[in-house]
């Protein structure tokens, strides 16, 4: 749907008397044409907007009547990441179905990585195991949200928590690996 209030508005309460869940992509940040919060806000209720995460700042989440709406963020990256932490289980518990197994521990991150405090990061990274067995990570290059590549070569997030600034080359860090 094109950038227009008016007909954002129309497909909401369409989709709205029609389904159990609205998924959008795009359109809940701050800029001139971003008019999904607004709406929400309009012809529903806001539960919650922006979060102290990185990618993914600008999620929402709101119910139109009984319809559980859940606004993503436009940048791919970002997408990817809101849906995962917090969208697919929550589709999974309105199915009646229990949360997917999410696993977490501890790797020897071997890329340094720039980070200032203040949000939780998911950076993208390809976790292996040394000669020892031992877990090591590095991450994919460049995180931009935008940058598409750096979800196509990971194989895990390195979960960065929201005190946390800078990481050193050889510093343990919490990764979670994507599992299937």
């Amino acid at each position: 749907i094109r950038d227009d209030k008016a007909s954002l508005k129309e497909a909401l309460l369409d989709a709205a008397s029609r389904t159990d869940v609205i998924i959008t992509s795009g359109g809940v940040s701050v800029g001139e044409a971003d008019y999904i919060k607004q709406l929400l806000a309009e012809i529903g209720e806001v539960v919650f907007w922006k979060i102290a995460m990185k990618p993914g700042k600008p999620l929402a989440y709101g119910k139109i009547g009984t319809c559980h709406f859940f606004g993503l963020p436009g940048n791919p990256v970002a997408v990817m990441v809101t849906f995962q932490q917090f969208v697919r289980d929550a589709l999974r518990i309105l199915m009646g179905q229990q949360p997917k197994l999410t696993i977490e521990f501890q790797a020897i991150c071997t890329s340094s990585i720039r980070k200032v405090p203040g949000r939780t990061e998911f950076q993208r990274g390809i976790l292996s195991q040394d000669k020892n067995g031992g877990w090591t990570v590095h991450t994919t290059g460049a995180q931009c949200s935008g940058i598409l590549s750096s979800m196509s070569k990971a194989n895990c997030y390195i979960i960065l928590p929201v005190s946390q600034g800078n990481v050193e080359a050889g510093c343990t860090v919490q990764v979670q690996p994507f599992l299937n």
